[in-house]
């Protein structure tokens, strides 16, 4: 399988504007995610896909690879299907979420992976368990899954509802990467939204509700996504610590 890596980044973003050029230990965060990615060892390739020529420069100046893609599409999902779309060479599209700078290069290959022997999986994303701490956090996306590993419904809810705690029940966060084949990508992103999407606002709903299957892997690695400068200032922390690691 020919696998390629795209991290879409969006310039505009409601409470962290221009987050893809935030600073983290002296880099730009689109260069943080870039660096990471490149630990992967499946994808033969890796991009930026952005909206903006001022990511697009910033890629191109640390010497990664850009694309320029539509400023219209209203969703990651939609950029990637414009990569996917001029790049019909590869089978399976990877997409890393540009404001995940602690993505372990690890996850990529475990989701490339989950290809190799299931012809039929179309979708596949992860999880890891989530912490009571995360239980009533909105922009924690939480999952539910059946006994073979496929999502149920992902929400910004706590799912399930505790009414009663079962000692073995874990609850699962939903890590937002995602791996496709690269027809059936094309295929998403041609489906209209549906409401389960637009009231969650949570793009792969979509699939749900066309009635296609998404795999879900386990994972314990964790990661701290950048959304607010909350975040960031926490991942700034965590960056300065591991370069001071480095240095000793």
């Amino acid at each position: 399988m020919n696998i390629l890596c795209v991290i879409p980044a969006r310039y505009a973003s409601t409470r962290l504007p221009g987050k893809p050029l935030a600073d983290i230990a002296g880099k730009p965060m689109i260069q943080r995610v870039y660096e990471r990615a490149l630990g992967a060892k499946r994808p033969a390739n890796l991009l930026v896909a952005t909206d903006h020529q001022g990511v697009y420069d910033a890629v191109t100046a640390f010497g990664g690879q850009a694309m320029l893609t539509s400023p219209d599409h209203p969703t990651g999902t939609d950029r990637l299907a414009e990569v996917a779309a001029n790049c019909p060479d590869y089978d399976i599209i990877i997409n890393i979420q540009g404001d995940e700078p602690l993505i372990e290069p690890a996850v990529i290959d475990q989701l490339a992976a989950a290809f190799d022997t299931d012809p039929d999986l179309s979708m596949a994303t992860l999880m890891t368990e989530l912490n009571e701490s995360e239980f009533q956090i909105p922009s924690v996306v939480k999952v539910v899954t059946d006994l073979s590993g496929y999502a149920l419904y992902f929400s910004r809810s706590l799912i399930p509802y505790p009414r009663t705690k079962p000692e073995a029940m874990h609850w699962h966060k939903h890590i937002g990467v995602y791996a496709y084949r690269r027809d059936f990508l094309l295929k998403y992103a041609s489906l209209p939204p549906t409401l389960l999407e637009q009231t969650e606002s949570l793009e792969q709903l979509r699939a749900l509700d066309h009635g296609y299957r998404i795999k879900v892997l386990k994972t314990d690695h964790r990661f701290i996504g950048v959304d607010t400068p909350e975040d960031l200032e926490r991942v700034n922390e965590i960056y300065a610590k591991m370069e001071y690691a480095n240095r000793k």
